[in-house]
């Protein structure tokens, strides 16, 4: 076992699970709409949903939306920042199915329409799984660098990514693939063993039939 499965990630308390894991849902969500949002709708599950406001889970979601780290002084006054930044936030209450007891809806809306949900759980220590990205399923939990890669799912697509990423030198740790049905919407999860850099990036962005690509590193 990890010693930080034990002692928890450094943070703004109270707590690993419903503080640090929360923050680090939405830590992601912001990462994955890469643009400001406009508006948050926070829906709560099980404990989260019964203890969200007592173990500083609202705020420390709301702080992950705005880019913060699970150490930022700022996550006790985040509502009041969100406020003054004109971020629009709500939460709500939902009854989840075959997730973890601490998960999280998170929707967002941009200025100009763009939306995203989220679907995250926290499972102690801090740790997270992303297990939705707009209603397709996914899972990964962003302990390693992670590349997210929307894209149609269309023959070539996948080869033209792994050549792109072996070109610069990039080792892939693992590489998991999720789709709508054949020749539709199409997500990949690429793991690796070292960080992405921004030409990296606009490398993969253009290849034909991806949406568009998300870096997220490990806290």
């Amino acid at each position: 076992m990890n010693i930080f499965d034990i002692i928890g990630p450094v943070m703004i308390g109270p707590s690993s699970s419903h503080t640090a894991g929360a923050l680090k849902i939405g830590r992601v969500a912001w990462k994955l709409f890469g643009e400001k949002p406009e508006k948050a709708v926070v829906k709560l599950h099980g404990s989260f949903a019964r203890t969200y406001k007592g173990h500083g889970t609202d705020k420390a979601i709301i702080a992950g939306l705005m880019g913060m780290l699970p150490d930022d002084v700022r996550i006790r006054d985040s509502l009041e920042i969100a406020v003054r930044e004109k971020l629009n936030f709500s939460f709500e209450t939902v009854e989840l199915t075959d997730v973890h007891p601490n998960s999280v809806v998170i929707e967002l809306t941009g200025s100009l329409g763009k939306k995203l949900a989220v679907l995250g759980s926290s499972i102690g220590g801090g740790n997270i799984l992303i297990k939705q990205i707009d209603n397709m399923e996914v899972l990964f939990n962003c302990q390693n660098y992670t590349l997210v890669i929307p894209h149609r799912d269309t023959p070539g697509v996948i080869a033209s990514v792994t050549g792109v990423i072996g070109n610069n030198r990039v080792n892939i740790a693992e590489m998991k693939v999720y789709r709508s049905k054949r020749g539709g919407q199409a997500i990949m999860i690429i793991e690796t063993d070292e960080t992405i850099t921004g030409d990296l990036i606009k490398n993969l962005e253009i290849i034909p039939d991806i949406f568009r690509v998300t870096f997220i590193e490990p806290d």
